[in-house]
């Protein structure tokens, strides 16, 4: 059995969160010396989620839980709703190896999820701690869990809870993830074990992105009918042509229920490098917890413009423009480090 026959589907982000699931960032071989130089921002993260839900850090191994307590207390953000858990991690992008949580709405009943992970095509060894995540998370909630057996990381999806999931060609369909699958059968996966009933596919991701292009970085949705897409207009920008043919798919689309997508764009920050590096970065790798949707900022002149654009989706919540411009030197940001918990 698998989810979808269960009666189960991974909720859109914006419904009511139970936790936010965190690793914390410890590895140097990722972060080199610029881990002390991400607590600002990334303690903001966590406390800003904190005051609206529960957080729940994984903590790696206990030199790490020691930094963690020592940083909230020197923040005065000792809370009831920062929780640390032993679970050993390789590294911190909670929204590829972290537990997919879906949902049955009719007995509100609740499971994991646990797909494999290979550190996005075996790029950065080794990897076996972040891959016993869900597992680790199921066993302490005593949930359920589901194994389809094969490579699936979170920030290569979008659900927008009324049965459509939106993807990437360039991450899904590459080789190093799942060789042995067609684009059929990875589709019939994807249905199966997330409970949508039709997969939409944009081409590629942007420049700097190791993924090999999630989503989360170019296209999310912000309502059942709604994408906020980013766009680069710097016709010389090596993210131009990509975008701008992601952005020709997006108009083709339809839902479900036959309606186009309303499609909202989104521009991108002037191009963040650092020792001759394009690094990822994207104001739609934003995180939706309980009232808030929490943003990457960039230092740049286009900061404002587009948190006004998100706040303009969201008029219900409270947008927090959070510094990343350290944090995307680990080549992700806000919405990759973090995973919901539903509430049910």
């Amino acid at each position: 059995m698998h989810p979808k026959e269960d009666g189960f589907k991974f909720p859109a982000e914006w419904l009511q969160h139970k936790a936010t699931w965190l690793s914390f960032p410890w590895n140097v071989e990722t972060w080199e010396d610029r881990l002390p130089r991400i607590y600002p921002s990334y303690f903001k993260f966590i406390k800003e989620i904190s005051e609206v839900e529960q957080v729940n850090i994984n903590v790696g191994n206990s030199q790490v839980k020691t930094i963690i307590e020592k940083q909230l207390a020197l923040r005065h953000m000792e809370n009831d709703n920062i929780l640390l858990h032993d679970f050993p991690t390789n590294d911190s992008w909670c929204r590829d190896h972290g537990p997919s949580f879906v949902v049955n709405s009719t007995t509100k009943e609740k499971r994991i999820v646990d797909w494999q992970y290979n550190a996005w095509g075996g790029k950065y060894p080794p990897y076996n701690h972040d891959n016993e995540i869900p597992t680790r998370v199921a066993e302490m909630l005593n949930l359920q869990t589901y194994k389809p057996g094969i490579i699936m990381e979170g920030g290569s999806i979008e659900v927008n809870g009324a049965g459509s999931l939106l993807t990437s060609k360039s991450c899904l369909l590459n080789k190093n993830r799942n060789p042995d699958l067609n684009q059929r059968e990875i589709e019939s996966f994807l249905m199966n074990y997330y409970g949508v009933e039709q997969i939409l596919w944009i081409e590629d991701g942007i420049v700097g992105d190791d993924t090999d292009g999630h989503v989360d970085d170019t296209t999310r949705f912000v309502n059942e009918n709604t994408v906020l897409t980013v766009m680069e207009s710097n016709r010389h920008d090596d993210n131009y042509e990509i975008l701008k043919r992601n952005f020709e798919q997006l108009k083709k689309m339809k839902l479900i229920n036959g309606e186009s997508l309303n499609i909202i764009e989104l521009p991108m920050p002037d191009p963040v490098i650092d020792n001759e590096l394009r690094l990822p970065a994207s104001y739609a790798n934003f995180y939706m917890c309980n009232g808030k949707v929490l943003v990457p900022t960039y230092n740049c002149k286009k900061d404002d413009l587009a948190l006004g654009i998100i706040a303009d989706c969201f008029p219900e919540r409270k947008v927090v423009g959070i510094d990343s411009k350290e944090i995307i030197w680990g080549l992700g940001s806000l919405h990759c480090l973090s995973q919901q918990e539903p509430k049910v």
